[in-house]
């Protein structure tokens, strides 16, 4: 028995904790999942080959099966984050809003819709304007038990008198009231891409789809706390096990490519290939 069949034989005992694992494992993710415990995760930040933009070395992507799986490993109250955007050639495919509906139809509530935008993108369209968002579906069961609103400063704070109640007679009455120093972000995040932005490991771009370290390290701080179980059913270059374990939390990271997870295991390591 190889060691990563072994793991995944001790996560299927029920005197085992899964959120004590903690590591990256050369596995099919649906298989995987297959053989995990049922509610053991806490969140899932992810992102899918979707519509075969990038070479995965020739493996396929089953959704559906995948999508399955995350319902099964998820905790009732815990998070899936799935980022997606669409090919676009001659106009949208609209992959994610199939995928979006198809989370709903098996069980999951949309909990939100937000915007991955891309602060520097490359990519421009001759007859349309350039593309530069992807969307981050946050998914849950029921109610997220965790939510830690990440902040930013208001332009303006302290008591000022504000307009209040106002009606179709179009009177501003106005009260006084508090500005706060902070608050909680939109749902749309921008981020730096490519070296610099996207991260600074330079053999992270051997994979051929990173994304930002500060986007999963949002994400993670604001549906988990230390301690709590990370999961990427296609960690790829690792990026989001990175992430959990600099932010203290236990992290799973699975994917079919043995050379992937070698570049996941030494960004693991802090060894930055510079």
């Amino acid at each position: 028995m190889t060691q990563d069949n072994y793991i995944i034989s001790q996560m299927t005992k029920k005197k085992t904790s899964a959120t004590k694992l903690t590591g990256l494992y050369i596995a099919d993710c649906v298989e995987f999942m297959g053989s995990m415990p049922s509610e053991c995760v806490d969140l899932v930040v992810t992102s899918p080959p979707y519509d075969n933009l990038r070479d995965y070395k020739g493996y396929k992507f089953n959704f559906s099966a995948i999508a399955q799986g995350l319902f099964k490993v998820i905790k009732t109250d815990g998070v899936v984050v799935w980022v997606v955007g669409d090919r676009i050639n001659g106009g949208k495919s609209l992959t994610s809003f199939r995928q979006g509906l198809y989370f709903q139809e098996i069980g999951f509530n949309m909990h939100d819709v937000m915007i991955y935008q891309k602060k520097n993108t490359p990519f421009m369209r001759a007859n349309a304007y350039t593309n530069c968002y992807e969307f981050m579906f946050v998914l849950s069961k029921s109610k997220p038990k965790t939510f830690n609103p990440i902040k930013v400063k208001t332009v303006r704070n302290g008591f000022e008198m504000l307009v209040h109640n106002k009606k179709a007679d179009g009177v501003n009455k106005k009260i006084l009231k508090e500005l706060k120093k902070e608050k909680t972000k939109t749902n749309i995040w921008q981020y730096a891409v490519g070296l610099g932005g996207t991260t600074s490991d330079k053999i992270a771009f051997q994979h051929p789809a990173t994304f930002p370290e500060k986007l999963a390290r949002d994400h993670i701080l604001s549906w988990s706390n230390e301690g709590d179980l990370v999961f990427d059913p296609m960690c790829g270059s690792g990026t989001t096990c990175k992430m959990a374990a600099l932010t203290n939390r236990n992290y799973l990271g699975v994917d079919i490519s043995a050379e992937y997870i070698k570049i996941a295991k030494t960004r693991l390591k802090g060894d930055k290939n510079e």
